[in-house]
């Protein structure tokens, strides 16, 4: 039971790791003419956060997300990487 739980988290941290990644060469490739398909991205989430003002506690919450073409296709070969380890 531990090393299915333990590889489910190395999974998360390979499929995180490739969107990062992923995310950083497409905003890279964006320069580079014949390579802008890759810095196509979509932008989606909270668009204002959402505030709890408790009076003596004020939190704020919120979530973005971008993703390009570049950190999906890092994302699936993270996926298969993670596959053939």
């Amino acid at each position: 039971m531990a090393t299915r739980d333990k590889s489910i988290w190395i999974l998360i941290v390979f499929i995180l790791s490739g969107l990062v990644i992923g995310g950083l060469i497409g905003k890279l490739a964006s320069n580079v003419p014949w390579l802008w398909w890759l810095s196509y991205e979509q932008q989606f989430g909270l668009e204002s956060p959402i505030i709890l003002d408790l009076s003596i506690l004020k939190l704020t919450f919120g979530l973005m997300f971008q993703l390009n073409v570049a950190s999906i296709i890092g994302m699936i070969l993270a996926i298969f990487i993670y596959r053939k380890i």
